[in-house]
């Protein structure tokens, strides 16, 4: 079974002159802790935040922990910059603080230290353990069942790119393909698009398909095997690498049975002529995707890990407070 926490109500009112968010966030360890409502107001907030300037005081003299035990490139940046830009300061460390002692332990030191905690790890269970422990907020930066900071930085690009295209704001009718391993990454994607209605289609090889827990009732998921049907009239076509973090001695036998699911011109014909393309990074150019699709008008790749920073900054707001 899929191991989730559900918080305790935080009032998160005020921050943003007249508009006021009540969310029930105490940690973000799952999307699907999160009411459609909730998701809503994030991407509301982030996109406030991402049109003001940056310098800001809102989390003045707030400090986050940051724990890796997995490598980083954009949740390590977006978070410290994130943190800077909102006031705050952000402390990385390194996995070892969580190898030398129980990670309860680890949340109930930290807590007396900073404002809130960051972990991206390998197990979803240390992730629930940490957020049980620690009397700050936790933030699940990647654990191997969930991403849920880059699955609302994707539903947010969506949603710009909809305003951008004069197409509906509720997403109605949209068609989002994700195709490829059925990881973490994926998992965030259906509980965000069965949030923010998004018609979600996922393709992937048979055997790798994702966990049955996320096929959330709320939204319109459909799972195949044939990457054609995926890609037909998609509005989105979105990747992520065939083999993740930790799973590299798998690299080769993943690449043959994913060999027809790359993403290349052939198959993004299939989409809307105003097709987007998506991937969380880092790409692993020539496997799962082209040079010729990543590279293309129609990727919005980059606005994609722009947004990163945009989203985090509205969770910092609503978890660890600020002022006006």
């Amino acid at each position: 079974m899929v191991k989730l926490y559900h918080k305790e109500l935080l009032s998160a009112s005020g921050f943003f002159g007249e508009i006021c968010y009540n969310i029930p966030m105490k940690d973000l360890v799952s999307i699907h802790d999160l009411s459609r409502q909730e998701v809503s107001d994030i991407l509301d907030l982030t996109a406030k935040i991402k049109a003001e300037p940056l310098n800001s005081e809102r989390l003045k003299g707030k400090s986050l922990a940051l724990i890796f035990e997995k490598p980083s490139n954009r949740t390590r940046v977006s978070f410290e910059v994130g943190m800077f830009q909102l006031g705050g300061h952000a402390v990385s460390l390194s996995a070892e603080i969580s190898k030398r002692e129980a990670i309860e332990d680890v949340g109930k030191t930290l807590s007396r230290y900073v404002s809130g905690i960051m972990l991206r790890t390998f197990e979803h269970d240390k992730v629930v353990r940490l957020a049980h422990a620690s009397s700050v907020p936790v933030i699940n930066g990647l654990s191997d069942l969930e991403h849920p900071c880059q699955a609302l930085a994707d539903v947010f690009t969506i949603r710009e790119w909809q305003g951008r295209a004069g197409k509906s704001k509720e997403g109605q009718g949209m068609k989002v393909a994700y195709i490829g391993d059925g990881n973490n990454v994926c998992h965030s994607l259906m509980l965000a698009c069965a949030k923010t209605g998004l018609n979600l289609f996922i393709a992937t090889p048979k055997g790798y398909e994702p966990a049955a827990e996320f096929m959330d009732k709320e939204g319109q998921i459909t799972v195949v095997n044939d990457p054609v049907i995926a890609a037909k009239d998609a509005d989105v076509i979105y990747t992520d690498v065939w083999t993740s973090m930790g799973q590299e001695q798998q690299r080769k036998s993943k690449n043959a049975k994913f060999k027809g699911f790359q993403i290349n011109a052939e198959l993004v014909k299939l989409a809307k002529p105003d097709y987007i393309f998506m991937h969380c990074l880092p790409a692993h150019r020539g496997e799962e995707v082209t040079d010729e699709v990543i590279d293309s008008k129609n990727s919005v790749v980059f606005d994609q890990a722009e947004n990163r920073l945009h989203v985090q900054k509205a969770i910092l707001c609503l978890l660890l407070g600020g002022n006006k």
